[in-house]
């Protein structure tokens, strides 16, 4: 029987994901913040259009840094990344995939969403990292 990822367990899968980023993108992540829960709220469903809390398996929430200035306050929350442990899990046995190789792909595409960067782009990073 297999072992059920910890949410900290699955939060060091994910910081290796972005340890494993080339320098120049992991230069621009030193203010993200990485954060894994359960599942997502009704607040965080309803902002992307969702009903159920098992549809989401990631989320970033901020401003992507193509649209941040130097001249731009921070009201003092950083930028986050949201994994969702259930839904990752439950996808991953769905899918017969290792659940590390799915949180890698989650977190490669809400990077992309902090970076402004198109679902090409990241399918691009993903095959680097």
């Amino acid at each position: 029987m297999r072992r059920l990822m910890d949410e900290a367990a699955m939060e060091a899968v994910a910081l290796r994901s972005l340890a494993n980023l080339p320098e120049e993108f992991r230069r621009y992540l030193g203010d993200v913040v990485v954060r894994v829960q359960d599942l997502a709220t009704q607040e965080m469903l309803e902002s992307v259009g969702l009903t159920h809390p098992m549809q989401l398996s990631g989320l970033y929430t901020g401003r992507p840094i193509d649209n941040k200035s130097v001249w731009d306050v921070s009201d003092g929350t950083p930028d986050r990344i949201y994994l969702f442990r259930l839904p990752i899990l439950a996808e991953a046995r769905e899918r017969d995939i290792p659940v590390e190789r799915l949180v890698h792909h989650v977190m490669i595409h809400e990077m992309g969403h902090h970076f402004g960067l198109s679902d090409d782009d990241m399918h691009a990073l993903e095959d680097e990292a």
